[in-house]
């Protein structure tokens, strides 16, 4: 059974989450925390909050021991975008221009192998 966490309207585009979501898809859970981490990439921080959430929902909902919890492996890590937020920027002789702050919706699913 997966344990998942969805951490929704991330503040962050889906463009800049993707590629550091492809690092730690099917990798170990302590070896995709070390990832996470030692990244610099903004996106690094949101994803690690979502597999910290989803660690604790196997330790406390899956009432795992802590050789099970050495085994966990992040089966399923996706990004989809979420709503964006529309503002106008005012320009010279009366113009606006759009600005679309884009948000995310990051899902994280670990499970024992």
């Amino acid at each position: 059974m997966p344990f998942t966490n969805v951490h929704r309207g991330a503040r962050i585009s889906p463009t800049k989450v993707r590629p550091v979501i492809d690092l730690i898809r099917h990798k170990s859970v302590s070896e995709a925390d070390t990832i996470l981490r030692v990244s610099k990439r903004r996106a690094a921080v949101f994803i690690l909050r979502a597999l910290e959430a989803a660690r604790e929902n196997a330790r406390s909902v899956g009432d795992l021991n802590s050789s099970q919890m050495r085994n966990l492996v992040v089966t399923e890590a996706h990004v989809d975008q979420g709503t964006t937020m529309k503002r106008f920027q005012p320009k010279d002789r009366g113009r606006s221009h759009p600005i679309k702050k884009r948000t995310s919706h990051i899902t994280v699913s670990v499970d024992l192998v």
